[in-house]
């Protein structure tokens, strides 16, 4: 069986003001040419199909095209929900859909009901919020770790001898996120260890937008398009993986088009007006950091008189100058936990202790996860399915 797995399309997404649904539009169609010539089974989606629980009508409309595309080339197409998705939206017509094709799976009523292509089996785990399944799961904690034991407890109850493939929405242990991956983890509560997929041929990830093999068999195809000036030096793309019958695999990176490049600069405002090392930045998004020891006026507009594209600048103070940056420049980089722990530092004069800092991290995963249920519709129960045992 031939798949190909993508994940974090985050249609509807904008880099510091840009609009990147051409880029991502550009993708999509790229996606359905490599669908349609290197004839795969099946088109794998891990996750996070829109930007936020109410896309805009022109993501909508863009996911329907590429739907009727994938399935025009004879693949079938399975679509998990992520954690920017909202289970009922992307869930719409889940049964209408299946029939032509396309398998959308947005909540835990039918996790042990995968999805049969040329004899492998696909189960898709959409992103399992803890707080709000651990108790339907009968997970012994209300982590990522144990939702994702007891998930996939109740698959292995129903494996066959076939092949099996799971998705997943999660941050694995062992992988490196990028700066566009909102509210990852806090605490290490949301880290799942590798060895939970042991049972299965490939596991397709989804989250992270780096992509990066955590094992052999466990994979990250990252985001196909660059959310980040982080992600600037990375190569996006989906991966191409064909599984035989004794669930050997053969995985192959299929780099995307490149919509408009990603360039982080750095240097005196003279030098990087002037310098002809970096024309090829011309034309791409650019991240300029000045380091002139006075911050220069009306920056950005010399700076975009030679960079028409510059979407942020910063001014990086040498030592020895006053900061006199923006809050949101000293800020940059800093996780909720850091900046709460400043403000202890700050009020108390001293560092919080660790049973502070733990009380922090608590505060702030459970905010996190109060926000997400409240973006987020949880998704219906399936008709005739038994919610409350979870078994379609």
């Amino acid at each position: 069986m031939r798949l190909l797995h993508t994940s974090d399309w985050h249609l509807g997404r904008r880099l510091h003001g840009a609009d990147l649904l051409p880029a991502q539009e550009q993708f999509l169609e790229h996606l359905v040419t490599v669908t349609a010539q290197e004839e795969a089974d099946v088109v794998l989606v891990a996750g996070d199909v829109y930007d936020r629980a109410l896309p805009p009508p022109a993501a909508v409309e863009l996911l329907s095209r590429t739907l009727r595309d994938l399935i025009a080339t004879g693949a079938q197409v399975i679509l998990s929900a992520g954690n920017h998705d909202s289970p009922a939206r992307l869930g719409f017509a889940a049964d209408v859909l299946e029939l032509a094709g396309v398998h959308v799976r947005t909540g835990i009523d039918r996790l042990q009901d995968p999805v049969h292509v040329n004899g492998v089996d696909v189960y898709p785990v959409p992103y399992l919020e803890p707080s709000v399944v651990a108790a339907e799961l009968g997970a012994r904690r209300a982590t990522h770790a144990e939702v994702m034991r007891a998930a996939i407890d109740r698959i292995i109850s129903t494996m066959t001898d076939r092949p099996a493939i799971l998705m997943a929405h999660e941050f694995v242990a062992g992988s490196t996120s990028s700066d566009s991956e909102r509210d990852v983890t806090v605490g290490g509560l949301g880290v799942v260890p590798a060895e939970v997929f042991a049972p299965f041929a490939y596991t397709a990830l989804g989250h992270l937008h780096r992509p990066q093999s955590v094992t052999d068999q466990v994979r990250y195809c990252g985001s196909p398009v660059a959310m980040s000036f982080s992600e600037a030096d990375q190569v996006k793309g989906s991966l191409l993986v064909d599984i035989g019958d004794a669930g050997d695999l053969d995985v192959q990176m299929v780099p995307a088009p490149t919509w408009r490049p990603l360039r982080r600069l750095r240097g005196d405002l003279n030098s990087l007006l002037s310098s002809a090392s970096i024309a090829d930045a011309e034309d791409a998004w650019c991240e300029v950091t000045l380091t002139d020891r006075v911050r220069p006026a009306h920056a950005m507009d010399q700076v975009r008189q030679r960079f028409p594209h510059c979407l942020a600048l910063r001014w990086d103070a040498p030592e020895g100058v006053s900061d006199v940056r923006t809050y949101a420049d000293r800020v940059r980089g800093r996780d909720d936990a850091e900046l709460c722990g400043d403000f202890v530092e700050h009020v108390l004069g001293r560092p919080a202790t660790d049973s502070e800092q733990d009380l922090l991290s608590e505060a702030i995963a459970g905010t996190a996860t109060m926000r997400r249920i409240n973006d987020r519709e949880q998704a219906p129960p399936r008709i005739g399915s038994d919610s409350a045992s979870g078994v379609a």
